[in-house]
């Protein structure tokens, strides 16, 4: 009788092979450059400080780049890819009208290459440099995992349907979140990032003229003509206003405080303060900066992993604004 080998043995066997398709698809973790490149996720925070210092400013825009990058397909750096060689970059999307600041990433990903050569990629400094970034503006420190690889392509013509427009209903905002793995909680939590920066008054006249919107407190109101003067205001103009006039700078809970009293500035803020399905949420967050920053944390780690190019997917760029030539 011939002897078959054992189901035991069979399993020793093919158990190094399933290792090595596993390892193909590695997951993100937390001190993915521990081993080959221990400093980095400092050299990243060091950076940050020091262009915020520098330019400032800054960190609102690292914030912002988290955003539109994870929103769109993967949190890959495709939003950091210029027009060249048959890609067209998403900044050209008007969603992306008033994002600044994208040289400076060259800046924080030159610190690196000088320590790590061609190790840690531009997907994870999107990531950190808003991680950092919110620390700056006295949000949350959050444990950020690391390990994502860059596209070698960008969406330009997905950004339109990923990204919601400041005019959209909060229910199809809601929708698009949860689409990415973020409840209502989470996405009531991250529009409390317009505490922060400012808005363009391209997008917020229509509030304002012919007449003013009735759900606008009426001091308000002529705040914001008097930074906004004219109904057709010129997009290239330095014409803004703050979100939050009180802690214009600091990520916490006024925002939510300005919502209920009729100061959003945009649709989908006050929105937010009428719809039944987050109105109570707004309530909480303004209660309680220790709850909204929490739920904040939270959000944005989902958002940071949202569909990330792991393991032999993607690549690591060199220079963030091009793909590798081959």
């Amino acid at each position: 009788m011939k002897n078959h080998p054992s189901c035991t043995s069979f399993i020793f066997l093919i158990l190094p092979l399933l290792l090595q398709l596993y390892s193909a698809k590695s997951e993100l973790q937390l001190n993915y450059y521990a081993q080959s490149c221990p400093n980095a996720e400092e050299i990243i925070k060091q950076q940050v400080i020091k262009l915020d210092n520098k330019h400032g400013n800054t960190a609102v825009s690292w914030v912002r780049n988290l955003f539109h990058d994870c929103v769109v397909k993967s949190c890959d750096a495709s939003l950091l890819l210029e027009t060249v060689n048959g890609i067209e970059s998403e900044q050209k999307s008007d969603r992306s009208f008033g994002m600044r600041n994208f040289k400076y990433v060259k800046t924080i990903k030159e610190a690196l290459e000088e320590e790590c050569p061609m190790t840690v990629s531009c997907a994870d400094i999107v990531s950190l440099s808003a991680r950092d970034g919110i620390v700056l503006l006295g949000g949350p420190r959050i444990e950020m995992k690391t390990g994502r690889k860059d596209s070698k392509e960008s969406y330009l013509s997905d950004v339109q349907n990923s990204i919601p427009n400041h005019n959209d209903s909060i229910q199809s905002v809601l929708s698009r979140f949860q689409s990415i793995g973020i409840d209502t909680e989470g996405t009531v939590a991250l529009l409390g990032a317009h505490s922060v920066g400012r808005v363009h008054c391209v997008n917020l006249v229509h509030r304002l003229y012919p007449t003013v919107d009735p759900t606008l407190d009426p001091d308000y109101a002529e705040y914001l003509k008097g930074r906004c003067p004219s109904p057709d205001p010129d997009p290239t103009e330095v014409l803004y206003a703050r979100n939050d006039r009180e802690t214009p700078m600091i990520l916490d809970n006024m925002y939510y405080k300005n919502l209920l009293k009729h100061k959003g500035l945009l649709m989908i803020d006050q929105q937010l303060t009428s719809d039944p399905t987050t109105s109570t949420l707004v309530e909480n967050m303004a209660a309680d900066n220790g709850y909204f920053q929490d739920q904040f944390a939270r959000a944005v780690m989902l958002l940071s992993e949202n569909n990330p190019l792991t393991g032999d997917e993607g690549e690591i760029r060199k220079d963030c604004r091009y793909v590798n030539s081959d």
